[in-house]
């Protein structure tokens, strides 16, 4: 077995953070599937470099170009054909798991991020264009966002709540989904039909913790670079073990409604001095979900060790983050810091998608 199957037995599925129509007619996403890769997500960015790098958007774009006067619906007709031909290759995946994987993301745009309403009709149209049942729509993690997450999740519509930075964030997600799902089966719907996932960012928490530890240059602080992300994130597993596997939800649970998994995103290693693996193996854990970007999971393959980690050290996953609230750095303030960029740079990417369509 590949060590992606042998997570998969573990519990945890892998993503890929990357579709471009490349993997898709070049056959890499149909071995990446055979190899144990069971689900995709999308953002702006992704789409913005596979649309300006590949060849198989040319034709597509140039006729949208004489045909469709809206760069956004030119955009849109691109991009929906890759989710489509996506959902496609992971169905299988998702009928054999009984709806539990096989999922394909797609982003509402960014400027919607503050807009609740706005971003509840523009996932519920997205999905209905897209009309794939492995479809996960992708809303920001927001104050406005997870307000729209809690009413589309009471609607029936299958979430990912992106832009997640802190134990903060991943708690009001956790706890909107619970609401909503107890709205969808008041209203009759089928407990079968809710899925969502909480993506929690790594490697960004990681690269701003670091600056703040850099700028006090103290032997502790210095001690400290580079585990606050795994330390965040094991937390972020210890609440969602208390929520999902407690009282709250014992009742939904018993209806047969489906937990909330933490996916680990932005799990690239970008400080050349740390493990290729860093947002990987300390994180391997029943029930949770890991995307990566293709270099990532190179590594992975190549010389990932499998192995039940998730809840090793939390002890010490809790006194780091105490040993930074006393250096005066707020692992909350930093995840809102975080998200608030994480919108800014979503919105940048997808604005210049749209000048790409032009």
């Amino acid at each position: 077995m590949t060590s992606l199957q042998t997570l998969r037995q573990l519990g945890q599925s892998i993503w890929l953070d990357n579709l471009s129509r490349d993997h898709l007619r070049e056959g890499t996403l149909a071995r990446l599937i055979d190899e144990g890769v069971s689900g995709i997500t999308s953002n702006p960015t992704i789409f913005h470099k596979a649309v300006s790098a590949s060849p198989y958007y040319r034709d597509d774009l140039d006729a949208l170009r004489r045909s469709e006067p809206d760069p956004e619906r030119r955009y849109e007709t691109l991009v929906l054909e890759d989710i489509r031909a996506a959902c496609d290759h992971f169905h299988p995946v998702y009928a054999a798991s009984a709806g539990d994987d096989g999922y394909v993301s797609l982003e509402v745009a960014p400027r919607l991020a503050d807009d609740t309403a706005g971003t509840v009709a523009e996932a519920k149209r997205l999905a209905a264009l897209v009309g794939r049942d492995n479809l996960l729509i992708k809303v920001p993690g927001t104050p406005e966002g997870i307000a729209a997450f809690e009413r589309l999740t009471a609607e029936g519509v299958r979430v990912n709540v992106t832009l997640l930075f802190s134990l903060q964030h991943v708690v009001r997600v956790f706890e909107a989904y619970i609401r909503g799902a107890r709205a969808w089966l008041a209203a009759g719907g089928d407990p079968a039909r809710l899925k969502a996932v909480a993506s929690l960012f790594l490697s960004r928490v990681d690269t701003l913790a670091d600056k703040r530890l850099d700028a006090l240059a103290t032997p502790e602080a210095l001690h400290m670079r580079g585990r606050t992300a795994v330390a965040m994130a094991k937390l972020a597993y210890q609440r969602y073990k208390d929520l999902f596997h407690g009282a709250a939800f014992a009742e939904l649970k018993a209806a047969g409604v489906r937990p909330q998994y933490l996916l680990w995103a932005s799990s690239g290693t970008k400080n050349p001095s740390y493990s290729d693996l860093l947002y990987v193996e300390p994180l391997m854990g029943p029930e949770t979900i890991n995307t990566l970007p293709d270099k990532t999971l190179e590594a992975l393959l190549e010389h990932g060790q499998v192995a039940a980690r998730l809840e090793e050290g939390v002890a010490d996953a809790e006194a780091h983050l105490v040993r930074l609230e006393h250096l005066d750095i707020s692992p909350a303030a930093l995840g809102e810091e975080l998200q608030r960029e994480g919108v800014r740079l979503f919105a940048d990417a997808y604005d210049q998608l749209i000048a790409l369509m032009r």
